[in-house]
């Protein structure tokens, strides 16, 4: 299976003021397309791989049979791959709002408010490229906290809820050096919660 870099399911400029269409424009259809590309030339000597979803080749990227220039390149390009589709869905405007999931926020970081704070802060804090994440741990709890580069939740056993991409490309057109401020911003696109 080749893995295929989705259409957004909302247009570049759906989230303005918030997110620039240039900025998404580009992240999607340059960085993203990039990570995807390079995803599958990382897999094309390996047809055993090519068989397995781009989740599953992460959860088990430890014991997959490769030399470890392979093993980096789905860390790097598959983790690029996933956690992109990750974001999109995060930010998608028309993804219905979780009462269920807003219900477990409240109990688990006191409040909606004190979550925001807390993962906020988990983005601004991040030393360099990344990511922040709330996720499922593996024992079925929520936490937040950073990765970098483009390594994946799932790698820990840890299933992703959603993502911040910290990452300049993420930002710098509007914000420039300015993290605090986009990610401010950012939650007014993050309507399922």
């Amino acid at each position: 299976m080749t893995h295929q870099l989705a259409p957004l399911p909302f247009a570049y400029d759906a989230l303005e003021p918030f997110l620039d269409a240039k900025t998404m424009e580009i992240h999607h259809s340059k960085h993203h397309q990039a990570y995807t590309d390079k995803f599958n030339t990382a897999l094309e000597n390996h047809p055993d791989l090519q068989e397995m979803s781009a989740e599953d080749l992460l959860k088990k990227l430890k014991n997959l049979d490769v030399d470890e220039k392979t093993r980096t390149a789905i860390r790097n390009h598959g983790g690029g791959y996933i956690n992109h589709n990750i974001y999109w869905k995060t930010i998608d405007p028309a993804r219905p709002k979780d009462e269920a999931l807003l219900s477990e926020i409240a109990e688990t970081f006191g409040s909606l408010e004190s979550f925001k704070e807390e993962f906020s802060n988990a983005a601004a804090t991040h030393f360099g490229s990344g990511w922040a994440w709330l996720v499922r741990d593996e024992n079925g709890k929520l936490k937040i906290y950073s990765l970098p580069n483009q390594d994946s939740p799932y790698t820990l056993g840890h299933e992703p809820i959603l993502n911040l991409d910290v990452w300049e490309h993420a930002y710098y057109l509007k914000y420039q050096n300015r993290r605090p401020d986009f990610i401010k911003e950012w939650w007014n696109t993050v309507k399922f919660i």
